[in-house]
């Protein structure tokens, strides 16, 4: 086991398990910084636990690749913005700013959900008032909502500002304004009478729909040019809207879909690498180090240190996991560096007896007895000449360490013990299963976090497959 590190290297390369497991390695690292310089560091906090941040993507819906197994075309989620106004029109009462949208409906299903959205109004005097409109394909102009923003505060100085900091987000689907509305246009253009309160939250299907012969209440889709304009009536020509979103919900989203909050589901996988990558290599590094450490002095030193560490680690061994983490959850809170503290804690001292019954054989080797008449120091011996006869082994063991705690904290997460501010992989699938996605087949929200955590687990189980033959040389000239 005396090999060295170039050879241990050259010995990862040389196998079919190494070269595979080295580049799925590299394909984790590669991920990893892509995803932390795209994503703030506090990535959980600010977004991925912030409902406003996904408010105008559609629900539980599927990946945009997933649509190739459909017979028919699913809707495509839009999200209009436009940050000037795309006409002005001045009247004696003062100036009329719109917002125009140009969309080509060719669905055979209505959209999940429409929604308008208004940011940084500012008015000099008194507040504008929005007026939403939709011109349809069949000629007919449906008017949709009214909001009246809010008008100065007392003592409030000009210009005002109006949702500046929190955007103005109003959701037409289930408006009760929108359906008084859409009541009218019905009767009014179709003659169709339908209360207020029966097309709350139906209002996509009137608006991008249109009654069918019988007037039983369903609506067919109505394909072809749409118009959404907003009309901001302002008293002064300064007046402003800092930007205008029309979201029109799809019924697929992104590389692998949406969860119950609308978040991108792909965002969130792979966020999960950089912390699973931290939460393997660092506890394994840790509890490797720890385990090592332990085991060569317990082994080498002998007399009352071996017995005390030895009885240490057998006290670890013998306590369960399970209850102490649901101790220091209830205590301290569910946070990360508790679960990985937990794991390096009862992590090393299984290696470290492995470690020790090694370096009692080592220790009446002539290597050691050797430098020992020469008169080394009891730290030189184990540095320099015990450690570097097992460090193979202990890296090794620290690569089957790293799945180990990865999968530990999956297996934690789903139990709802992980921490909730990190989007880790086990806090996606706990999240999946506690929302009832398994029961009602949402399955890109279940199979790619496992799918991840498989692939992660076997990526160090092939390099530490292709380690067997720096452990044991006899194996070397055997490949898989």
């Amino acid at each position: 086991m005396n090999t060295g590190l170039s050879n241990t290297i050259k010995e990862l390369f040389s196998s079919t398990t190494g070269k595979i497991g080295l580049t799925l390695f590299s394909g984790m690292v590669v991920i990893s910084f892509w995803a932390i310089l795209s994503n703030p560091l506090d990535f959980g906090t600010t977004l991925w636990n912030n409902p406003q941040a996904w408010a105008d993507n559609p629900k539980n819906v599927p990946p945009t690749w997933s649509k190739i197994f459909t017979n028919s075309p699913p809707v495509d989620h839009m999200v209009l913005t436009l940050s000037e106004p795309t006409g002005t029109l001045e009247t004696t009462r003062g100036t009329e700013k719109e917002f125009s949208f140009d969309i080509n409906y060719s669905f055979d299903d209505q959209p999940s959900f429409t929604s308008l959205t208004i940011q940084d109004v500012e008015f000099a005097a008194k507040p504008p008032t929005l007026v939403l409109t939709i011109a349809r394909p069949d000629g007919k102009i449906l008017k949709v909502y009214r909001y009246a923003v809010p008008g100065a505060r007392e003592g409030e100085v000009q210009p005002m500002h109006r949702h500046r900091d929190k955007p103005f987000r109003v959701f037409l689907t289930g408006d009760p304004s929108v359906a008084s509305y859409l009541s009218q246009f019905l009767y009014r253009d179709f003659s169709f009478r339908i209360s207020d309160k029966e097309l709350t939250g139906r209002a996509d299907e009137i608006i991008f729909g249109t009654p069918n012969e019988n007037l039983d209440g369903n609506f067919l889709p109505l394909k072809g040019q749409y118009t959404i304009t907003l009309v901001a009536r302002m008293q002064d020509s300064g007046d402003s809207i800092g930007k205008v979103q029309i979201a029109i919900g799809g019924s697929h989203f992104g590389l692998m879909g949406t969860d119950s909050n609308g978040r991108d589901l792909a965002r969130g996988l792979i966020f999960g690498f950089p912390i699973a990558l931290i939460i393997g290599l660092t506890t394994a590094l840790t509890a490797t180090a720890i385990g090592t450490s332990m085991g060569i002095i317990s082994g080498y030193t002998g007399g009352k240190t071996d017995i005390c560490i030895q009885r240490f680690c057998d006290l670890l061994t013998n306590i369960p996991l399970l209850p102490i983490l649901l101790f220091l959850a209830f205590i301290l809170g569910q946070k990360l560096w508790i679960v990985m503290l937990v794991l390096v804690i009862f992590g090393w001292p299984g290696l470290a007896i492995v470690i020790r019954s090694m370096v009692l054989q080592l220790r009446s080797g002539q290597l050691v007895e050797a430098t020992t008449a020469l008169g080394a120091s009891r730290w030189r011996i184990m540095l320099r000449h015990i450690f570097p006869q097992i460090a193979p082994f202990v890296f090794a063991q620290m690569i089957f360490f790293t799945p180990a705690a990865i999968l530990a904290e999956a297996g934690l997460s789903f139990l709802g013990l992980g921490d909730p501010s990190v989007p880790t992989w086990g806090q996606i699938l706990d999240q999946g299963f506690r929302t009832g996605a398994v029961y009602v087949g949402y399955w890109w929200w279940v199979l790619p976090p496992g799918i991840l955590i498989v692939i992660t687990a076997l990526t160090f189980v092939l390099i530490a497959m292709a380690m067997e033959s720096v452990v044991d040389p006899r194996l070397r000239g055997i490949r898989n």
